[in-house]
């Protein structure tokens, strides 16, 4: 399962994607927001990150105006690898070398059809589990160990 958290400012965008999802068959939870009030990205992140790192969720979309802030607030929490991706290259990459587990959209910055296409790219690419790539991922690790060490 997916689960899908957005700000205010991307409550339509969500409901495209989600049509999207739907249409592909892909299962879904939708954590919020509901509606174009004024709300804090970090609670959302907060929600989509948890269920991903407790296994609750295979993978998490988030999406707010320019998918910069959803990234920072979710590479905040342990064991999270966050991608804030504009295009299908990145996407790749992104699962094949990092093995990330949530993908940051902006709506402000991207049209659905290319979101929708990341997306797609995003969950179908696997981890490669190529040595460098699992060192990396473990120097990762360490720096979340050593936060607020320096």
């Amino acid at each position: 399962m997916i689960i899908i958290g957005c700000d205010h400012s991307a409550v339509s965008f969500k409901q495209e994607i989600m049509r999207m999802l739907s249409a592909k068959g892909i299962e879904f939870l939708d954590v919020g927001a509901y509606s174009t009030e004024s709300c804090d990205y970090p609670d959302f992140a907060e929600k989509v990150c948890r269920a991903v790192s407790d296994g609750t969720a295979k993978a998490g979309i988030l999406i707010c105006g320019t998918g910069v802030g959803m990234s920072i607030a979710a590479n905040k929490l342990r064991g999270i690898r966050c991608a804030l991706c504009t295009d299908t290259f990145s996407a790749r990459n992104a699962r094949r070398h990092n093995d990330a587990n949530v993908l940051a959209l902006g709506c402000f910055v991207l049209g659905t059809g290319l979101a929708a296409d990341i997306i797609e790219t995003f969950l179908g690419t696997e981890f490669s589990g190529g040595e460098r790539h699992v060192n990396r991922i473990g120097k990762i690790t360490a720096l979340e160990r050593n936060r607020g060490e320096m």
